[in-house]
């Protein structure tokens, strides 16, 4: 219960600052939203009265703190606002676009973790050879690479100039929503995310090899070696498990660089998700918008460090019951047992 609260208080306390970031942020940005949604010649020819108007429908013109406290009034009630920009209720705007976004974000997610696991194992394996240099070098050529030049490139060879792909967009242009089948959306989805898990494979292969490497060259794959086993058996019998922890915090931990990247690669593709709303909401001064996305990504980051925590002890049972001890939530031998013995390997 105890643990229970003390998550509650995190993401509690967590959303506050988010939303009182994103809206300081706002009102310190020089962006009028009127003149950024009427359009420059639009707000030139425009009399007084109507901006006025505007200005209020906008609310250029109310306070920060106002304007932050009844936003977060409404939102304690459930309600996140309205988006301007939009036109709709800032829970809509999000569910809509929450579709896409997560599923371009699971997919690359699921790649980048799978590849990055297995070349940061074989690179490990083969260290010091051809094989280990090339992952490294690709890995080192991809952390330096800017994630949206790597969307336009796919772009041009891909959906342009080999024609593969479709250059943007999540569902073919001109179609009912009704007609569209789920090999349009994956057709429309595969290239952005190839985009997004192609730069998030570099971080998990690197520290993954490092981490087998630590594995290869302890007492116990040394004993299991001088007993006849092979590399590859050993890890299967004995090194998952110890890799499996790094790299469950490592795929858990890219949740936030993905989420980030996924800004980028909808901008450049053209993908209706929520990045590409933030992006619009910035630039519009849609801060109701604005701060919705913002919280809403959040607690998605926070779930995933959460589910990690809690995979841990799934994956090592030695590490829920010191985390048992920790709380006092084991009995005093059973705590003392776990804290000095630890499990045998």
């Amino acid at each position: 219960m105890k643990t229970t609260l003390k998550y509650a208080l995190r993401l509690a306390l967590l959303l506050l600052a988010v939303s009182f970031v994103v809206f300081a942020l706002v009102s310190a940005s020089p962006i009028d939203p009127v003149q950024a949604n009427v359009g420059q010649a639009a707000y030139v020819t425009m009399s007084e009265e109507k901006r006025a108007q505007l200005a209020e429908y906008w609310g250029a013109g109310v306070p920060f703190w106002e304007r932050y406290l009844n936003w977060l009034s409404a939102f304690v009630q459930g309600d996140m606002g309205t988006s301007l920009r939009f036109n709709a209720p800032v829970a809509e705007v999000i569910a809509t676009r929450a579709v896409n976004s997560l599923a371009l974000m699971a997919l690359a997610w699921l790649i980048s973790g799978v590849l990055g696991f297995v070349m940061g194992v074989v690179a490990a394996v083969f260290r010091g050879g051809l094989i280990d240099r090339l992952i490294k070098g690709y890995c080192f050529v991809l952390a330096s690479t800017p994630t949206f030049w790597l969307g336009l490139l796919f772009l041009m060879v891909f959906a342009v100039g080999l024609g593969w792909f479709p250059v943007g967009f999540s569902v073919p242009l001109g179609k009912a929503a009704a007609d569209v089948t789920l090999l349009d959306a994956a057709h429309h989805i595969i290239l952005p995310a190839l985009t997004l898990s192609v730069v998030g494979v570099a971080n998990i292969a690197l520290h993954t090899r490092e981490k087998t490497i630590d594995v290869l060259e302890s007492d116990y794959v040394r004993f299991a070696r001088a007993r006849g086993e092979d590399t590859w058996r050993i890890l299967r019998r004995h090194g998952l498990r110890n890799l499996a922890l790094p790299a469950l915090t490592l795929q858990f931990a890219s949740i936030s660089e993905i989420f980030g990247g996924s800004v980028l690669v909808e901008q450049v593709f053209s993908y209706p998700g929520l990045g590409n709303a933030a992006v619009t909401a910035g630039l519009g001064g849609d801060v109701a918008l604005l701060a919705g996305i913002a919280v809403f990504s959040a607690a998605i980051v926070f779930a995933g460090n959460l589910t990690a925590n809690i995979l841990y002890g799934v994956v090592d049972p030695r590490m829920r019951r010191r985390r048992g001890v920790a709380e006092g939530s084991l009995p005093e031998g059973e705590g003392r047992c776990a804290a000095e013995g630890g499990g045998t390997r």
